[in-house]
């Protein structure tokens, strides 16, 4: 493992008792090089990497200001606090979230952590995430790693190619929020009895999507809900002034732990996203919630739902938590056995799903019905 350097004008300073690390031009990461920043960095020239690792570690203050946004080829976080981002960060390959935050002010837009046309994200998590905005370029899928101190609050989005998009996390009332005008909940149709005040979602973009928004029990749905079939995902019209239903094409969960899923939006037509309830709730099947442990004991397997055999003609999907699509079949049996078959989302797709609980949306279209409930997956 080496570091390597072009034509190097790098300066360690020291502001008080802090010190940094300026870089003025020509640093080159080359054959797998590492570098692990302690202390904070201020990038005064173009730094854009096409191999190379650059980690933000410590427990101590780490901050990235300066001229120029630096692009990395890998990065990951260790901190045990958080990194403060005064200027952008574009990742160009993998993002490893392992402990600590990467904080933006979020009155500030224009400050972000940037993935580009081939980047992903591997282990976010409460413990470690953006507590800010995000930004993605040029991919059609793409699970926003947002939230804010003290929760992962992911949201996905699915769609056409995204030149550009954007995405933060509020744990805020909107009729009060931090950063914005006020979003009224009262200003609503009558079709919808009530708008979450605990939480929202800034998503910018200009293509078409389908948004698919989580919920937890701090997400309090209990507080506009008596039950799932009420919960709808719904936006601040930017044209209408007021709050509209999104179309929520799918639901699943209960009123402390689900997701649901939009019908496809241009997401610069709102201003922020959130969870509302139906006045009049639509119908919602469930069957039993299914366990599942694939080790080849011949027991639990596989998926086995035994009210198919009324209906071979059938659609079946598997969310993970996140709300992120697992698995999707048409005319399904038994074929599901804990691997993932769709999207790109999905790392390591042949050593398994993980352990943990999974939502499941069944369509029976013989007999013109749906259901949804919970698979728990055992390793």
């Amino acid at each position: 493992m080496r570091l390597l350097f072009g034509i190097l004008f790098l300066t360690i300073l020291t502001a008080g008792a802090q010190p940094a690390l300026q870089h003025n031009g020509g640093m080159q990461l080359h054959e797998g090089a590492q570098v692990g920043l302690y202390f904070s960095f201020v990038n005064q020239a173009p730094f854009e990497q096409d191999t190379g690792l650059v980690g933000f570690y410590g427990d101590g203050l780490v901050r990235v200001s300066g001229s120029f946004a630096p692009v990395f080829y890998d990065a990951e976080i260790a901190h045990d606090f958080f990194v403060d981002l005064q200027l952008p960060i574009n990742v160009a390959n993998n993002l490893n979230f392992i402990q600590g935050d990467f904080l933006t002010d979020k009155a500030l837009p224009q400050l972000y952590v940037a993935l580009l046309q081939n980047a992903f994200t591997v282990g976010e998590s409460n413990l470690s995430k953006v507590n800010g905005y995000v930004t993605v370029l040029n991919q059609s899928s793409v699970v926003f790693p947002v939230g804010d101190a003290a929760e992962y609050r992911p949201l996905t989005l699915e769609g056409d190619i995204f030149p550009l998009a954007k995405c933060g996390y509020f744990r805020e009332d909107p009729n009060s929020p931090s950063t914005f005008p006020p979003f009224r909940t009262d200003l609503k149709p009558r079709t919808i009895e009530a708008i979450s005040t605990s939480e929202f979602w800034r998503l910018e973009g200009s293509s078409s999507g389908q948004v698919t928004l989580t919920w937890n029990p701090n997400s309090s749905l209990g507080a506009i809900a008596e039950d799932i079939s009420e919960i709808v995902l719904v936006g601040w019209s930017k044209s209408a002034q007021r709050w509209i239903p999104l179309g929520t094409q799918s639901a699943a969960g209960d009123l402390s732990n689900g997701f649901a899923i939009s019908e496809p939006i241009v997401p610069d037509a709102f201003e922020i996203l959130s969870f509302g309830s139906l006045a009049e709730p639509q119908e919602v099947l469930t069957l039993d919630n299914f366990f599942l442990s694939p080790n080849g004991d011949g027991i639990n397997d596989v998926l086995i739902i035994e009210e198919l055999a009324d209906s071979p003609n059938n659609n079946l999907q598997i969310y993970d938590r996140r709300g992120l699509k697992v698995f999707e079949m048409d005319n399904y049996t038994d074929q599901f056995g804990g691997v993932c078959n769709v999207g790109n989302l999905v790392l390591n797709k042949e050593v398994g799903l993980p352990e943990g609980v999974y939502f499941y949306l069944l369509r029976m279209y013989d007999l013109d019905l749906e259901f949804q409930g919970f698979l728990f997956l055992d390793r």
